[in-house]
């Protein structure tokens, strides 16, 4: 950090505002090792060679924000394998479990497959695995589970506790159970 000088002199008063000691530009070699001059005019005089201490410990903004776009293109990259690893292990469930593809909007199917199916697991784990439901009883809220088609319907109980399937089930309605024509 190198200061510069930056004057303004009053000849009428004794007191001289910015006089040659108080610094305002301020040289930052910055952890990215770019030196950028700095204005640090608008910080109180006590706090310039602090906040040029901690600017020195960040890289400048050129990096800082090249490294922002970048690990928001990496987040962005593994949002998205994240999501089709999940898609692929809905998809295999849902064919494993002979679960019926589900009805919506387009752009709801998928998230509706994976809704359901972290729904499915956790309420499995709870109720079964650490639970005290045998397989019968699993049976038969996986036979509700069936009968439950709308996306829609899987996405909105994406945030339900597993042990609360059973009952999410039963209050269901008979929109959220599938466009099948009931008298056929």
């Amino acid at each position: 950090m190198k200061p510069q000088n930056t004057s303004s002199t009053n000849s009428g008063s004794r007191i001289q505002r910015n006089s040659p000691g108080s610094r305002t530009q301020w040289t930052v070699e910055h952890a990215c090792s770019h030196q950028v001059v700095h204005d640090l005019s608008g910080r109180p005089a006590d706090k310039r060679a602090g906040f040029a201490r901690w600017l020195a410990a960040k890289d400048c903004t050129d990096c800082w924000k090249a490294a922002r776009d970048a690990d928001t293109e990496s987040k962005e990259e593994w949002l998205a394998a994240k999501r089709t690893a999940e898609q692929e292990a809905a998809l295999a469930w849902a064919k494993q479990f002979d679960m019926p593809q589900l009805e919506g909007p387009e752009k709801a199917l998928d998230w509706g497959e994976r809704s359901r199916h972290q729904l499915m697991m956790s309420a499995h784990t709870a109720l079964v695995v650490e639970g005290s439901w045998d397989e019968a009883d699993w049976a038969e809220l996986e036979e509700k589970a069936r009968s439950i088609t709308r996306s829609g319907w899987w996405i909105d109980q994406r945030d339900a506790e597993g042990t609360d399937l059973l009952e999410l089930l039963d209050a269901a309605t008979e929109a959220d159970r599938g466009t099948e024509n009931p008298f056929h």
